[in-house]
């Protein structure tokens, strides 16, 4: 098991890119201050982020770009390939991070993270992510991979926590990265949310990322081809939240999964 080496999530707040399908959005991001760019095998975009990247002033080594490797290609051999793929369609000679999407279907631990590894040794990763993990998924792998991991992948938002992967986190050293941190858009409506806003003179969206971002060891990674909301969810890292609004932030009494 290697020890953890450091990604730079900086500024921590990243762009996920699920259903993006305009290059010039991924490079409007990366111009407005974007460096931590999120895709995956399975939104069919590669090829979109690897354009935008292309088109934007910003040297690919400030950049961290990060892929996933889907169910259904987690066999030693599929996960080789299809990393070699992802990486023609992104344009790149290396990806910063490669996440083992769900831990389903095709995943074998020892098959699945032996293949990673190689791909880590040769070069082609910088480091490894999970996504959709358990604690004792996590633990499972960080004691099987050679290569560090540095990430997991889930969602994260309000009304859903995750204190005890982010216990395990802080722990053991390595980000949770925090997918549908708005809720899909109900943070919108929460009367918490809003009364927080109201106070900073900021939008629902950037307490709720502020509030994220705010955590030691969680980055969120919200999702926009808007250049208005691009520079909002940017500049929720202006915001601070004091203790008070904080705790009613996390005194809102609703758990809401949004996905299985």
């Amino acid at each position: 098991m290697a020890e953890n080496s450091t990604l730079d999530f900086e500024p921590q707040v990243g762009l996920g890119t699920m259903g993006i399908d305009d290059p010039d959005s991924i490079a409007t991001a990366i111009e407005l201050g974007y460096r931590h760019l999120d895709t995956a095998q399975i939104y069919e975009n590669e090829r979109v982020v690897g354009e935008g990247i292309e088109r934007a002033d910003a040297p690919r080594e400030d950049l961290s770009l990060a892929t996933k490797v889907w169910a259904d290609n987690l066999a030693y051999d599929d996960v080789l390939s299809s990393t070699e793929a992802s990486l023609d369609k992104l344009g790149v000679e290396y990806l910063d991070l490669l996440y083992v999407h769900r831990p389903i279907d095709t995943y074998d631990p020892e098959e699945t993270l032996a293949a990673f590894d190689e791909l880590y040794a040769d070069g082609r990763i910088r480091g490894v992510g999970v996504s959709n993990f358990s604690v004792a998924e996590v633990a499972e792998a960080r004691e099987i991979l050679d290569a560090p991991l540095l990430a997991n992948q889930v969602e994260m938002h309000p009304f859903y926590r995750q204190e005890e992967l982010l216990a395990d986190a802080r722990r053991h050293d390595y980000a949770l990265v925090a997918y549908s941190p708005l809720a899909q858009g109900k943070v919108f409506d929460q009367p918490e949310i809003q009364s927080v806003a109201a106070k900073y003179d900021a939008t629902a969206a950037q307490v709720s990322l502020a509030w994220l971002a705010g955590k030691e060891s969680v980055v969120p990674i919200p999702r926009s081809s808007s250049e208005t909301h691009l520079q909002q969810n940017l500049a929720a890292l202006d915001l601070s939240l004091d203790a008070e609004a904080v705790a009613e932030i996390e005194a809102i009494e609703r758990e809401q999964k949004l996905f299985e």
